[in-house]
């Protein structure tokens, strides 16, 4: 008996602890803005100072363990939240067939475009450029973990908004002004002034489609982390294209 009351005390306790969808819009809001932006500082100030410089490809698995921790920190916080999301599931063939050429289409993408870019012509004297020129394979192990952590703090957005009943289309207008606002703070990331105004374009856009794959797309969640990760494939292909020597 005390072992099932301490049992139930402990769950009341670790549902206190978190978040639910009782909880007030904007508190959500600001949890979900400040592990972004607190993230983000840490990569761009904390890491260098550690001696973790040269971004991505330079320190995979450092940065890979950074973002875990970060992963983790969203998970903790909005667990709540992720277990009242009513999934809509399926386990149709067509969904196995997505992931297993959509898993081939990345195999193939690291092992035969990646390594076979054009050279890159890039005047040294104006700036130094972005580091997605500079990608290797290696790139992507961080950046789909940074990328998963972005999406589950979507996730934790856009089924905020759901629970205090605002309609598809209003969600989507707030999901594309937040997530196309939160990549604003790459200006202080010593980004160039195209190089922010592009990605924050592309991620507006994205933010108008995520709340519509994540709410009513069976398996959705899936497609909006294939959408958000392929960005940056396509991103890379486009800049070896145009800067090729």
């Amino acid at each position: 008996m005390d072992v099932l009351e301490n049992t139930k005390s402990e769950k009341k306790f670790f549902d206190q602890a978190h978040n639910t969808k009782e909880t007030p819009l904007a508190w959500l809001i600001l949890q979900i803005a400040s592990i972004w932006l607190i993230s983000d500082i840490g990569y761009y100030t904390f890491l260098p100072t550690l001696g973790f410089t040269g971004g991505f490809t330079a320190n995979p698995f450092a940065i890979t363990v950074y973002y875990l921790f970060w992963l983790a920190i969203t998970v903790f916080t909005f667990w709540n939240i992720y277990r009242e999301w009513e999934t809509i599931e399926s386990k149709r063939i067509s969904t196995y067939i997505f992931l297993l050429v959509g898993s081939a289409v990345v195999v193939f993408y690291f092992t035969y475009i990646l390594p076979n870019f054009p050279a890159i012509s890039w005047d040294k004297v104006i700036k130094p450029p972005s580091e997605l020129l500079l990608a290797t394979p290696w790139y992507f192990l961080p950046k789909s973990i940074d990328i998963l952590m972005q999406q589950l703090l979507v996730v934790a957005m856009v089924l905020s908004f759901s629970f205090q009943k605002y309609s598809l289309r209003a969600v989507s207008i707030w999901s594309a002004i937040l997530f196309g606002g939160a990549h604003l703070f790459l200006i202080f990331g010593g980004k160039t002034a195209l190089y922010v105004t592009v990605f924050t374009v592309s991620a507006s856009l994205a933010g108008l489609f995520f709340p519509y794959l994540i709410l009513r797309v069976k398996n959705g969640f899936i497609y909006s982390y294939f959408l958000h990760w392929s960005f940056y494939a396509v991103v890379i292909i486009l800049a070896h294209l145009i800067f090729k020597a």
